[in-house]
């Protein structure tokens, strides 16, 4: 099935020319010897309505060059392509003078000025081939001709996807879907079987545990020791395992706990000292007992005014077993939910699927719930990254860990729901 077509909307070369005076009249600082950045606020985008950035300020007229901020990009997704069809496209860049934020509740910046103007994007069009839809210089102030000048340059470029969703928690074992290519498709009205689940919680045992060596001589032991009944600990949260079959049954990926998730001494949390971790296993040949890492996955509870997932993504490199380069390092809001997000330009160096991520576009991205909230995930794959569907695969089963990290993560205080404890009870009936 084709992918999805995505837009990056890329604002980039961004500088601002001021006007320059002899000396400073009355009191104050010349917007010229002071910091200035604007804010771009988009009509029309799923994620990130507007952005703050710095301006670098110019002498004269000529292109900016190397001189100037890192671009802005905005995405849009297929329903949000369909809706601008014959539709201009508004943006809006508002400039200050002053630093970025708030003092006192109130903005610390100077507003110099707006430029307001509308671009065209044919969804057709834009989603296969890219395109400039403004560059040059334009007047801050409005009615009258501008001192200020502000140089920027709107393009659009394709960002094709492939989007799968989860019928169901990962530990329910659920089939995932893909949603089909289109712009109406996207809405969720043509899906198709693409993968199942297999979540177990056999304790003793975790997939690929054998075969992957310590990270380094300064951790505890990555895959932790099982000596008969005694050993299992009520606290613990190991040896969850999600496997992904493809439509013949054949197991293609998988992640598999390989660290538990305990409490830090003292205390009923998993902690960034001591966190749990995965392993994003793939096929190692023809047998389906053969696996070897892809990636590795670790993931906490963090502390502060809202209480987060922590997790940071490592994604392993085929010049030795321990050799990794970290992707992915962020938070998720355990209340609110989130997204756990590979950015394009963070995967630059890494392999997936056996080849080169060339940190050029995007990777990828899955929605996370909130605790206590049903959890379907939807996860979001750069065409470019996936050969085959068992390259899709692998990052589908990072989704699951990563949405399964939010229950491993719950306060210890708390239980469990029954479909993670279900296993656990059956193991000490026996």
């Amino acid at each position: 099935m084709d992918p999805c077509p995505f837009v990056r909307l890329i604002v980039e070369s961004l500088a601002l020319k001021l006007p320059t005076v002899s000396k400073t009249a009355g009191h104050g600082v010349h917007p010229s010897t002071s910091p200035c950045f604007c804010v771009i606020q988009l009509q029309e985008s799923t994620a990130f309505r507007f952005q703050t950035v710095p301006l670098p300020l110019v002498s004269t007229e000529s292109p900016p060059g190397t001189v100037s901020s890192a671009p802005v990009v905005f995405i849009l997704d297929p329903v949000a392509i369909n809706r601008l069809s014959g539709k201009l496209l508004c943006l809006t860049v508002s400039v200050y003078s002053g630093r970025a934020g708030t003092t006192c509740g109130f903005s610390a910046g100077r507003l110099l000025g707006q430029v307001r103007f509308g671009v065209e994007l044919a969804p057709e069009s834009a989603a296969v081939r890219p395109a400039v839809l403004k560059s040059g210089w334009l007047g801050v102030r409005s009615g009258r001709r501008s001192a200020e000048r502000l140089h920027l340059v709107v393009r659009s470029e394709p960002d094709p996807r492939f989007v799968f969703q989860f019928g169901g928690e990962p530990e329910c074992s659920p089939v995932v879907f893909q949603i089909g290519g289109g712009f109406s498709a996207y809405s969720g009205c043509r899906r198709q079987p693409a993968f199942s689940c297999r979540f177990s919680a056999d304790r003793m045992a975790p997939i690929g545990s054998r075969s992957f060596p310590p990270k380094s001589s300064n951790r505890r032991l990555l895959v932790p020791k099982f000596i008969g009944k005694r050993s299992f600990h009520w606290g613990q949260r190991k040896g969850w395992t999600v496997t992904i079959h493809d439509l013949c049954g054949s197991p293609v990926a998988a992640a598999s706990m390989i660290t538990p998730f305990v409490p830090s001494p003292g205390s009923n949390r998993v902690s960034r000292a001591n966190p749990g971790a995965w392993l994003i296993l793939r096929p190692a040949g023809s047998s389906s007992s053969n696996w070897k890492p892809w990636g590795r996955l670790e993931a906490w509870r963090e502390r502060g005014p809202c209480e987060a997932l922590g997790y940071h993504f490592e994604l392993m490199l085929e010049s030795g077993p321990t050799a990794s380069v970290a992707v992915a390092e962020s938070y998720i809001n355990l209340s609110k939910g989130g997204e756990f997000r590979i950015d394009d330009a963070a995967a630059n160096g890494g392999g997936g699927g056996g080849d080169a991520w060339s940190g050029t576009g995007f990777v990828m991205r899955a929605t996370v719930e909130g605790e206590g909230r049903v959890s379907r995930p939807e996860v979001q794959v750069g065409a470019q990254h996936v050969v085959c569907m068992a390259d899709a695969a692998l990052f589908v089963a990072l989704a699951a860990a990563v949405d399964l990290s939010v229950d491993a993560c719950q306060l210890f205080s708390r239980k469990l729901r029954k479909e993670l404890r279900q296993e656990l009870q059956d193991y000490n009936k026996s």
